[in-house]
């Protein structure tokens, strides 16, 4: 069984919010200074292959991310996590590529490093929560794909697959190769490394791939050439005002009471 999982890098979700910035010229926050993590349903879909590593009694995982040099920080937890190979597709010029660049420049990743008998992606990102990646993905491969899979296990020669859906869950059966976007569940919470298995993480050659190797033009995923792009990012203003309602007795009171939220909720509806 070889798997490949692909991972993102994002800015930590528990940063507090006096800590968050905007870089306003860019249209994007702003990282100094903040922690980069790696996606938490990556890391459910890297616990999920590798738990399928174990109940097929072997394979391959292998971890991949497009991002800029520090996302070898997220490779180096998927190492410890012992999967068996990490790459790194280097983005030094595109600071802000969407799901469509994104996927475009993993299908090449996973067309290169040879085939795979199943894609694994978080259902989304912590960042954006777009989730539309993985569609993508499935598209340039030319792959079958589900979403919302919590647990996948060997079945004869393909793969049952289960599903949450808003009434509970499904079961799916499929021949690879195929994609499968991870959700996370109980069975899946990614494991700790051991301490000597991050040691070791930085010991293990880690491959590195550029567009220009990959046959990638700078044109289909640079800046201004995406199919979206980010018009303005801002953190919303607030203002809170407190007015103290007037009247002569406490039944005056209630009645203005009253009055003013009839107001605001018909100001709203």
């Amino acid at each position: 069984m070889n798997i490949l999982v692909c991972i993102k890098q994002i800015l930590d979700p528990d940063l507090p919010a006096r800590d968050f910035k905007i870089d306003a010229a860019n249209k994007e926050a702003d990282p100094k200074g903040a922690n980069k993590v790696t996606n938490i349903f990556c890391e459910n879909a890297l616990e999920t292959a590798l738990q399928l590593r174990e109940k097929a009694g072997g394979g391959k995982v292998t971890a991949i991310t497009y991002g800029p040099e520090g996302a070898e920080d997220s490779l180096r937890k998927a190492l410890a996590m012992t999967v068996d190979e990490a790459v790194l597709v280097i983005n030094d010029k595109h600071s802000k590529p969407d799901a469509i660049a994104v996927g475009k420049v993993l299908a090449a990743a996973a067309r290169k490093l040879g085939d795979f008998d199943l894609v694994m992606v978080g259902r989304e990102s912590g960042d954006w929560g777009l989730g539309q990646t993985g569609g993508v993905l499935a598209e340039e491969l030319g792959l079958p794909s589900l979403a919302f899979v919590d647990e996948v296990d060997p079945d004869g020669d393909g793969l049952k697959l289960q599903r949450q859906t808003d009434n509970g869950s499904e079961v799916a059966t499929v021949k690879p190769p195929a994609l499968v976007l991870i959700t996370n569940n109980e069975n899946n919470v990614p494991r700790i490394p051991k301490t000597r298995d991050v040691m070791m993480s930085y010991r293990k050659p880690l491959q590195k791939l550029t567009l220009e190797e990959l046959g990638v033009a700078d044109e289909a995923v640079g800046d201004g050439h995406t199919a979206f792009e980010v018009t303005n990012l801002y953190v919303p203003e607030k203002s809170v005002s407190c007015e103290f309602v007037q009247g002569d007795s406490l039944d005056e009171k209630v009645t203005e009471l009253a009055r003013r939220i009839h107001g605001i909720v018909a100001s709203v509806n």
